[in-house]
């Protein structure tokens, strides 16, 4: 039941990073980085779809999904990207990878494909996230938009050409989020 653990920790990871960017995003439109203000809604679109995707799992398995979501520790946009960056990287390089290795030992299909879709989607937030931060007086002026795959939650500042790269859904699954 490991991966059912799993599941639920990442359940309440993405949760909760849904509700600390949107608490992000409000702080970087007050600070004048409405750009960054647009990446933070579409990470948090995305974590609320990674949610979804674990919680689908977690009730094929048996279980309930279970959140405690906590008051988001809201700093300057500078410090919110830095934390930003610093989660995303974790689940990219250690939780996901990790939750991977054991769905995969239990072979637990659905399991992999979400926790497969979050990883995708974690490592193009730290890039985003990290560009923001290297250029983020250039992340200030009019919002910009952001698509996020409804599918996966794969995220990106460039319109797809043809198909999602993380889960190959058709450009049309993209929701524009600004």
């Amino acid at each position: 039941m490991a991966t059912l653990e799993n599941l639920q920790a990442a359940f309440n990871g993405e949760s909760n990073a849904n509700a600390k960017y949107t608490a992000f995003a409000a702080k970087a439109d007050e600070e004048g980085y409405a750009p960054v203000a647009s990446l933070f809604r579409a990470a948090a679109a995305a974590e609320a779809i990674h949610a979804a995707g674990h919680a689908a799992q977690i009730r094929r398995m048996g279980g309930t999904p279970k959140a405690e979501i906590g008051r988001p520790d809201v700093k300057s946009t500078r410090e919110n990207l830095m934390a930003a960056i610093q989660g995303e990287t974790y689940e990219r390089d250690v939780m996901y990878p990790d939750f991977l290795k054991e769905a995969r030992a239990a072979e637990n299909r659905g399991a992999i494909t979400t926790f497969e879709y979050a990883l995708a989607s974690e490592a193009e937030h730290a890039r985003l996230y990290q560009d923001a931060l290297d250029n983020l007086e250039s992340w200030r002026g009019p919002k910009r938009n952001f698509y996020v795959c409804e599918v996966c939650g794969y995220t990106t500042a460039s319109p797809v050409a043809d198909r999602c790269p993380a889960c190959k859904a058709k450009k049309e699954r993209f929701k524009v989020v600004d």
